[in-house]
This record gives structure tokens, sequence and C-alpha cells, in this order.
């Protein structure tokens, strides 16, 4: 049984939400294995997309601290048992890649953006290029912003780039809520490796590959030929310096 997903690989947001849901797969599945095709991301398990993603956002969600809206650790429950808390980490460079800042609430937005994934007619092939706006599962009156995992939104983050600030204004844009949720979850385990200050390379993979070893190849720890590596940047889309957004990744080789 297999699944595969649309996937612009030159979007990380895009890129690691594949890596999100290898690791959900991977947890029903000890023994399911996953690779890149072009312009797809192919997962190779015991489950089908519509039940994985069923599975998790039934799951519940369990906030660590309670003290701590913007960036406690998050929980999921059975039959996943997964821990998030890799923002928290400065050693691999998890505080570089955090996007969201100041009274952004993390666990808000992640619990918003996985009600969202509840719609089956979002469970397609298309999934990571359905956007729309995301309100808030315990208050439906009210929006609620993503991350900015998703590099599309980048372009147009900054006041300079449109002219005025979005976040001052209380702007709601569009979201892609599946590429929002899933790569907050893979970059618990499907770490980059970090080039400079808030630049880093990750790396795709064309052979079916269980989840710790294609998690190594990502990071560049292991070696493996057809590899393609792309560079972004954690960008600073606000004036304060604060909030960030994943830009657009490039091509580069080997070295570079």
């Amino acid at each position: 049984m297999s699944f595969q997903i649309r996937v612009d690989v030159a979007n990380p947001g895009q890129f690691f939400a594949c890596c999100g849901l290898f690791e959900l797969a991977s947890r029903l599945d000890p023994e399911a294995l996953a690779h890149f095709e072009p312009g797809r991301f192919v997962v190779a398990g015991a489950c089908t997309l519509t039940a994985l993603l069923d599975a998790w956002t039934s799951a519940g969600l369990e906030q660590d601290d309670p003290e701590d809206d913007t960036a406690s650790p998050i929980e999921f429950g059975l039959p996943f048992s997964l821990r998030l808390d890799w923002w928290k980490d400065d050693d691999t460079g998890g505080r570089d890649l955090k996007v969201w800042a100041g009274t952004m609430q993390s666990v808000r937005i992640a619990r918003a953006m996985i009600a969202a994934l509840r719609d089956p007619a979002l469970h397609t092939e298309v999934l990571f290029d359905v956007g729309q706006v995301v309100y808030d599962p315990d208050d439906p009156s009210k929006k609620v912003e993503p991350f900015y995992f998703d590099a599309r939104r980048a372009p147009n983050a900054h006041s300079r780039d449109v002219g005025f600030s979005p976040n001052d204004l209380d702007l709601t844009t569009t979201a892609f809520p599946a590429v929002e949720a899933l790569c907050l979850v893979g970059l618990q385990r499907f770490r980059p490796e970090k080039a400079e200050h808030r630049i880093f390379d990750y790396r795709t993979w064309s052979a079916p590959l269980p989840v710790a070893i294609a998690s190594a190849v990502v990071a560049g720890a292991v070696p493996m030929p057809e590899v393609c590596i792309y560079r972004f940047e954690a960008w600073f889309r606000t004036g304060q310096r604060k909030h960030k957004a994943f830009r657009a990744a490039v091509a580069v080789a080997e070295g570079e």
C-alpha cells in the first residue's frame, strides 16, 4: 500500500511537510519507506493518506507547559506518542528555524492547522496546494494566521514588499494548513544542515529509505548517490527582526 503527494521540493515548508508525513506514517508502520520522484513524494506503508490524517487529527494535542502558550513543547497521543520541541534546541539550529515569535501562540496555531486537515476534501495528492483561511476550532469566529513555514508566503510578508505591515493591521491571509502543520512535525527528526547563520541545507533522496536513514541523508550525515541539495534562509519578515519566514530554496552543489 502506498500514497503520493505532489510537492515542490524547492519550497522548504513543503519538503519538511513531506518529512512530517513520513514521520507519522512510520509511527503507524515502523517498516514504512519513502522517497522523492520528480514532483512527487511517495510513501509505502500500511496506511492510506486518509487513514493517516484521520488518525493524526483525532490523536489529540497536549500542551506540556500550560503557562507557555507561545513555545511550549507539544505532545500527540496514541497511536503516535510524538513529542515536538525542536524549536528549543539551539545545538542543531532549532532556534534559528523557529519562525514564530512575540504573541504568536504556537499551540493555538498548531491546533487550528491540524483541525483544518479533518476535512476529507483535503486528503488528496494536492494536499499541499489547498489554501484557505483557517479558523480557531475552539472559537470558529476567530481566524488564525500560520507559522510561515510555507515559502509561498515569504515574498509578500515584509512591509517593504507590500507597502504596509500585514501584522500591524491584523490582516488575515490564505494559509496552506497541511504544509504548516506537517512541517512542524517534520522538523523534529528531519533537521537541515546549518550552512551559515539562519541559512540551511537539506537533501532529497530518490531510493526508498526507512525514516531513520532518510533523516540522516537530509542532514548530510549519510552520503548517497542521486541526492539533490537545496539551500534556504529563515528570513526576517518584519522590521523588528523577530518574526521569520522560510524563503524558497535554491539548488546548490556539494561543497558550496
